[in-house]
């Protein structure tokens, strides 16, 4: 069982997940290039300038632990990660479990990703002209449950603790993505877990993603925010178990 952690966050963020899973899986865990304690030297602007690289990489740690059938478990943009990594090369997974997904975080025409695109490249100069002070600022609204700041003490942490540089082109090519016309093209069986109040994937996200992914299942949460694998870690493995069962 593979874990890929979101954006601004580390492999830290499974902590309360993965111990319901280490009797019955190998647990596979790793940071992005940027975060963590991942090496920032192996960093190149080219590779990812698409959530393509970032897949690749997924793809690589398969095939050097020569994976095959493996759980894929991805949070928030590292979901379209593990979509782009699971169409590339299908026989090394069995399922996906995508944790607040989006294909697309910006409204066109019909389509309703939760922001407009002038929110969108606010958002994007806000970060780009003081990185520390937009996380400190968005990662409790990110995060939510604002009756429990410790949560959104420890997503400021972990953001603060990214590779500014990288997390800035990190944050251009994960708002400004687009994977609409890749859902079709997955035939791995999914689980979509779906929060309310979520600001980055709004309900409306996930129902996009049920009807356009073949063989998904839309799970909605009680849980509230963008991260219930911190914010409620027993209804998350509760609704993973029921899935991979």
């Amino acid at each position: 069982m593979i874990f890929a952690h979101g954006y601004g966050c580390d492999q830290n963020m499974w902590r309360f997940i993965t111990p319901a899973f280490e009797k019955d899986y190998r647990i596979v865990l790793f940071d992005h290039v940027g975060a963590g304690q991942s090496d920032i030297s192996a960093y190149n602007r080219n590779k990812y300038s698409s959530l393509s690289g970032y897949a690749n990489d997924v793809l690589e740690i398969c095939r050097e632990l020569s994976l095959t059938n493996a759980i894929l478990v991805g949070h928030s943009v590292s979901a379209m990660i593990a979509v782009l990594a699971a169409i590339a090369e299908p026989e090394r997974f069995e399922k996906l479990v995508l944790i607040g997904p989006s294909p697309c975080y910006v409204n066109e025409g019909d389509y309703v990703g939760g922001f407009n695109r002038g929110d969108i490249d606010g958002l994007l100069d806000s970060l780009e002209s003081n990185y520390l002070g937009w996380s400190s600022t968005m990662a409790p609204v990110i995060m939510g449950n604002p009756e429990r700041p410790e949560l959104g003490q420890e997503l400021t942490n972990s953001f603060c603790r990214t590779d500014p540089e990288i997390a800035k082109h990190f944050a251009r090519v994960t708002f400004l993505s687009d994977n609409r016309a890749d859902l079709p093209k997955l035939k791995t069986p999914s689980l979509l877990l779906q929060c309310s109040q979520d600001l980055i994937a709004p309900d409306i996200v996930g129902e996009y993603l049920h009807q356009h992914l073949a063989g998904s299942t839309l799970r909605k949460l009680e849980a509230t925010g963008h991260c219930p694998h911190l914010s409620a870690p027993e209804e998350t493995i509760a609704a993973m178990k029921a899935f991979l069962c």
